[in-house]
Order: C-alpha cells, then structure tokens, then sequence
C-alpha cells in the first residue's frame, strides 16, 4: 500500500542517462544554466527540487514532453561549484511522486508533484517476497562482477519492503527504461514480485552464460583461439578502419585487377574469386588457396609487351660479337629480323637449334633476345615427365602450382618474351601424362593463343612469344611435335673457329673468373692449337674452356707464390702444365693395315671416327660379332658378308672361304653402344681387306648403307661426320654419291683439306680405299 502526499510546486532537475530511487544519497553533476537555476532556487526555498529522468539524453533542453511522468521528490543537502565551472550536488531521494502542471519560468522549470510513500506496514507476503529477492539477489552478487558481496551485505539489513525493493533495483545493471519502469510501481508488493521475476530471470541467463563459457574453454583447441583472436581484430581493424587490415587487403587487389589489363572474361573470374576471398575467414584453408590464384592472376603479363629492335645490322654486330662461326643458324635469325620488319607480324617461328653439347646453343638463344630487344626466359625440361610440368596442376591438389610455361611469362613480366625451352629432348613420360603431348599446344601457333594451363584454368595467349628449343638428338623428339618446329642443325666448330672461339670469348672469360689480365697471362696461337688438337675431341669448346680454366689455375698458383708477373703459355709448354696429351692427332692408323678400315659416325656429342676390324680363324663360316652392336648395325654386318659372297669371282677371293674360316668382326670401345646402317661400306671394306689381304689406305674415311647388290644409300649427318674426320686427321672421305648435295653445308675451311670421293656402288668403294685400287 502506498500513501499519497500533498501537492508541492517545486524546481525540476532534468536528468539525462540517471535515475534517483528514494532513500538513495548520490552526487550528481550539474552543467545545464536552467538546471543550476533550479538548484539555486530550492537552496533558496526549503532544499526540495523535482528529479524526473529525460526520455532521450542527446535533448539540450526538455520540455515537459522529454521527460518520464514519474520522479522522484529530492533533497538538496549540498552544493559545490567545480573549478571546471560545472555543480556537483548531494541529493537524497524522498519519495516517488508523479507530476503536472508544468511551468515555464525565465531562468528553470516548475512542476506541481503529488508524491506517494511507501506504507511501512510488513505482511507475511512481503517477508516472503522479501526473502525470495534476497536469495536471489546473493546469488546474482556471487555470479555477476557488477555486484560485489558487500553491496549484498548492505542490502540485506535494509527492514522496510518498498526500500529494499528501490536498493536492489539501483543495483542491477538494468536499461533505464528498466529502471524508470520499477520506480513507476508504486504498489510495494508488485514491485517485489517484479525485481524477483527479473532477477530470477537474470540467474538463468547467467547460468546459462556460464555453462556456455565453460562447455567452450573446455572445447576450444588452439586453432580456435587463433581464430577467435583473428576475428576479434579483423573486427578492431574495422572499427578503426586500419589499412591492414583484410579490407584494405582486398581493396588493393581490387585495384590490381582492374589495371593488369586481362581479358574480360578472366576478370570476371578473378573479380567473383576476391569476393569469395573477402567473405571467408582468415582462418579458412581455402583463403590462402584463393588469394595465390589472385596473386598469379595479377603478377601475369596480359598486355605489357618490349618494342621489337628491327636494326638488321644492330642484331647482326651482336651475332657476330658473341659467336663465332654458325654462320647458317645467323643467317636464318636475320632473315626472321628482316622478315618481321616487313611485314609487322606478331606470330614468330619456333625455332629448334639441335646439335651436340657445347656448341653454343643456348648462348645463341641468349644473343637473339639482346639483339631483338626482348626478356630473355630458360626453362630446362631436361628429365621432366610429368604433364603438370608444363600445363601445371589443378588448383584442388595440396600446393599445387601453375606450369613451367606460365611460370616462364611471370618471370618475364612481358607478353613477347624470348622462351628457351633447353634440352626439349630429354624430356620422358610414365604414369603421370606425357609432356611431349602437352608441349604440343605450346608450340603449334594454331593453338598457342588459347594455351590453357590447369591451374590458371583461364586460356592465356603465347603467340607473341618467340620459342626457340635445343635438343642434342632429334631422333628422341616425338614426330608430331619435331614438325611444329623448324630444325637449324648446329653441327661444331672447326679447328679454325675454335682458335677464334678460344682467343675471343673462352680466353677472357676464364681469365676475368680467376683473377688475372692478359698482362699476367698469354696464351700463344701455337698453345691453343695444340690444346684443341691433342687435349681435346668434341664438336663443341665445353672441354676447351675447362682445359683453359686448368690452365690460368696452374698460372694464378705460379703468380701468387713468385715473383713473376707475366707469364707465357706455349705450345712446349703445356705438358708442364695439365700434362701428356690425351688424344692424337693426325691418321686414324699411322700404316695401312689389312683388314681395319675407318668409319664415320654420328653421335649426340657430334661426328666421330670408329674402327671396325675384321679377323679370321680356321673354323666352319661362324660370323661372330662383338663391340657392344645394335640390332641395326648386326643386319649390316651380315648385308655386308652376304655382298661379299656373292662377289668372291669378281674380288679373286676363295669361293669357300666361309667354310674354312670363322669370321669376327669386331668395333673397338667395346662399352660403348653402337647402331646404325652406315657402317655398311666400311664392314665390307674391311671383310674383302682381311680375305684379299690387301691394305686400307689409313687416310680414307668412309659412310654408307650397303645392300645386297652392292648399291650404296644416302646417310644422314654429312656434316657431323665431315667435322669428325677433319678432327681425326682424314684427308679421304667416301661418301654416297646422293648426299652430295649436302656437300654445301659442310664449312669451306674443311671441303678445303677434305677430298670427298661419291660413289655409289660398294665396287667403287673398293676401288678407292684398297691399296693398289685407283684413287680416281
């Protein structure tokens, strides 16, 4: 029961985010002109003024409807000005008291109040009530942080019903609407029974609260704090719009996108992948998946491209600085110079320099993109044999990346790049796919501008680069994909273009690498013959430099520990230094011998020259064939025996020969595998040599298929096979009367030593290489 007052006219404080219960003694701020009129006025009258709270807090000045209807009648006990120019005022709140008749006035308001207080009359109810909301209210102090157990103690030696109930209310963390809605009660008894309806209210969400926190301390693993962590300051990092954020993140690659120039459709895919990349969680393992596929899509080349240098003699002073000889493969570079010029073409050849190791493939490569003004980019495929290498994996795969090919353009960073593709046939394939195949849509300029790689997914376009590969052996290179290429055969160097080689590019080189000038060390003419004749075989100069390396070592030790200061390397000399001479130099054989002839051979380290021998033994017609031979070369062997049966009239050889003797031919380097047709003519040679004995001229090199009629076929490698006698010393070659148009290709420094004999039928042959034939 609640028991009214009289009416009072009395000041009204406003009160903004505050609400006074009675009994309450609290110190209140005061800032507002009007609002320090009014405690003036009740210090004035008889210290009484009006508390009623203000429906919304931003309202400078209220007027009656801004304010609750229900507030509370307050006495001012003190008031004190602060130096900040601000009254602070002790206030005790009196009664609940409802209000009307507000008034106006110049200076503050004035409201008529009728308060209401509390009977102090106690029922067995509100002794129930009033322990029920005291059991609650130790639980709730116990469990919430906002009420301390002393507050609780306070509280609870409060008698009066209606006094207790406005304590535990001006404790609870509630709304102020929550607040303003207790101190509109009036009736003591309900006020009660809603404190403790709420606060029983508020002892189940805290226990709820509490059972949730510890369910989830108990179940989170270190991976979900980190992304607790992660999410609390990506939201930090929004609230303070840090730039490091993830939004800025994706704003930046927003930006990316939009200037790398890619085609419309693949900015469509990568503009809808940034979008699934900003709603997933840092946290999330398909976040840094997306983020790597943007961060290709954007580091790829999709426009940029190098101006094309068309100076046809700029690219040929280039050349020619950096090579000497290769004359053919110069050529046919300025030819595609000239070509380009004219007809402003975006489509370049594909270009495959094969030849053996050393020859400087891959130097010449280098050179053609200096002299054309492009990025120059190698990739090595020797030993690949799975297809991802080239079109790269799919992006569902664990690390997957993209292929060599898209890696290569990254690299570069333009669209018209010069792309080595080095040792395009080592290249295998097993279980995993064949790269030969893939390379296939690289290289064929109907395709290349749509070339799709798995991991991009997005077709990329590669007809503006010029692809040039190297291969030391064609024969390895799958045919579909030798025909989207157009062969320039490098076959090695002659004697005269490795003493150039040696003096301008090999000598410098190794000297700059050890630390000495052509002051401190002079290698002679004379010295580098020899070093090329009698330390060296090969077609190209790799084992030259490493012999000119051994050399400026064994000088730098000679400089450092004496005293002198220029040093001379002579021909004399070299024994000294790395020692005997390991090849020699001149005839193949230094006498004609019955039954060995010379044959030239083509390998992947260029010509060569191989000695077949041929003996016989009393026996029943055995042909025992040994030296490590190929299935190819055994065929020959017998071809060759069967032609010489069938002329044992004509060469004045014993028609039963092949009964009473057991014939063995044999190749010497005997670990080393031989095969091929053309060592035809020269078995043959070699059986009527051991059956007439009658010598082989030892300066007379020979290459040809034979048959069984006698007939000689074409071969292939003139070239290779040409510098491969010269380098043995050979001044006669036998060669089939067809490849005599191949007899251009072969450098004129070695048609100048080499006298080239075409025949075409093994008698011929027999004529030439036999003493006491004809020459002619």
């Amino acid at each position: 029961m609640t028991k009214k007052s009289e009416e009072k006219i009395v000041p009204l404080l406003p009160l903004r985010g505050l609400l006074v219960f009675p009994t309450m003694v609290l110190h209140i701020d005061v800032g507002r002109e009007r609002s320090v009129a009014a405690l003036e006025q009740a210090l004035l009258s008889d210290n009484k003024v009006f508390l009623a709270t203000q429906k919304e807090m931003n309202v400078e000045t209220p007027d009656e409807d801004d304010l609750y209807g229900v507030g509370t009648l307050a006495n001012v006990n003190q008031m004190i000005k602060l130096p900040n120019g601000t009254i602070r005022v002790l206030v005790e709140g009196l009664e609940r008291a409802t209000w009307s008749g507000y008034t106006e006035g110049d200076k503050y308001a004035t409201v008529k109040t009728t308060s209401s207080k509390d009977e102090i009359e106690k029922t067995p109810e509100h002794e129930a009530l009033m322990r029920l909301l005291l059991q609650y209210f130790e639980k709730y102090s116990k469990v919430s942080k906002k009420v301390t157990t002393e507050t609780y103690d306070t509280v609870s030696d409060i008698e009066e019903p209606g006094r207790l109930a406005d304590m535990v209310a001006s404790y609870l963390p509630l709304k102020m609407s929550a607040k303003q809605e207790v101190l509109e009660i009036f009736d003591v008894k309900t006020r009660l029974e809603w404190l403790v309806n709420r606060l029983h209210n508020e002892q189940e969400v805290l226990d709820m609260e509490k059972k949730i926190s510890a369910r989830v301390k108990q179940a989170m693993e270190r991976t979900q704090k980190e992304f607790y962590l992660r999410e609390q300051m990506k939201a930090i990092q929004t609230e303070l719009g840090d730039r490091e954020g993830k939004t800025g993140e994706v704003s930046d690659l927003r930006k990316l996108i939009d200037k790398s120039g890619m085609p419309e459709s693949t900015m469509k895919v990568a503009l809808k992948e940034l979008d699934r990349y900003e709603k997933l969680p840092a946290a999330a393992a398909e976040s840094g998946v997306i983020r790597n596929y943007i961060d290709w899509l954007v580091a790829l080349p999709w426009t940029e491209s190098t101006a094309d240098h068309m100076d046809i003699k700029r690219a040929e002073t280039i050349l020619n600085r950096d090579h000497d000889g290769l004359e053919s493969v110069k050529e046919r570079v300025l030819e595609y110079l000239a070509v380009r010029q004219l007809t402003n073409s975006l489509r370049g050849p594909i270009l495959c320099l094969a030849g053996p190791p050393g020859v400087g493939k891959t130097s010449l490569a280098r050179s053609i993109a200096e002299s054309l003004g492009r990025k120059f980019v190698r990739i090595s495929l020797g030993g690949v044999r799975d297809e991802s290498e080239i079109r790269g994996h799919r992006r569902t795969y664990v690390g997957a990346m993209p292929g060599r090919i898209i890696q290569g353009m990254k690299k570069a960073g333009k669209i018209n790049p010069v792309f080595l593709l080095d040792e395009i046939d080592k290249m295998s394939n097993d279980f995993r796919g064949d790269p030969s195949s893939a390379m296939l849509e690289v290289l064929d300029p109907e395709q290349n501008h749509n070339f799709s790689d798995h991991y991009i997914e997005e077709t990329y376009d590669l007809s503006n680069v010029l692809f040039i590969a190297t291969a030391n052996d064609l024969s390895t290179i799958p045919g579909p994909l030798r025909d989207r290429m157009e062969i320039i055969s490098i076959a090695g160097y002659t004697e005269i273009e490795k003493q150039m080689i040696a003096k301008n590019h090999l000598l410098p080189k190794q000297l700059k690498e050890h630390g000495l000038t052509k002051s401190m060390m002079q290698l002679r003419d004379d010295a580098i013959r020899d070093l090329i004749r009698y330390y060296t075989r090969e077609a190209g100069v790799r084992s030259l430099e490493r012999q000119i390396g051994s050399i400026c070592r064994k000088v730098a030790k000679q400089v450092v520990s004496s005293d002198k200061k220029r040093i001379i390397i002579k021909a004399e000399s070299l024994e000294d230094l790395i020692g005997k001479h390991k090849f020699r130099y001149g005839q193949a054989e230094t006498t004609n011998q019955i039954g060995v002839s010379t044959g030239l051979a083509y390998t992947s380290v260029g010509g060569d020259t191989l000695q077949i021998e041929v003996s016989l033994t009393p026996g029943k017609g055995k042909l025992i064939l040994t030296g490590k031979l190929g299935d190819v070369m055994k065929e020959s062997a017998q071809t060759a025996l069967s032609f010489v049966r069938s002329k044992t009239e004509s060469l004045g050889l014993d028609a039963n020969f092949h009964e009473v003797h057991d014939i063995h031919i044999h190749v010497p380097e005997g670990a080393v595998p031989k095969d091929g047709p053309s060592a035809g003519i020269a078995i043959a040679t070699a059986l009527v040599s051991a059956l007439s004995k009658r010598p082989i001229r030892r300066e007379v090199g020979m290459t040809g298929e034979i048959t069984l009629r006698g007939r000689v076929l074409p071969i292939g490698g003139l070239k290779e096979k040409s510098l491969g006698a010269h380098r043995a010393g050979l001044t006669t070659i036998i060669v089939p009367k067809e490849n005599e148009r191949d007899i251009e290709e072969i450098p004129e420094s070695v048609r100048d030593v080499l006298t080239f004999k075409f025949v075409s039928h093994a008698d011929e042959v027999l004529e030439i290489a036999l003493e006491g034939g004809s020459e002619q």
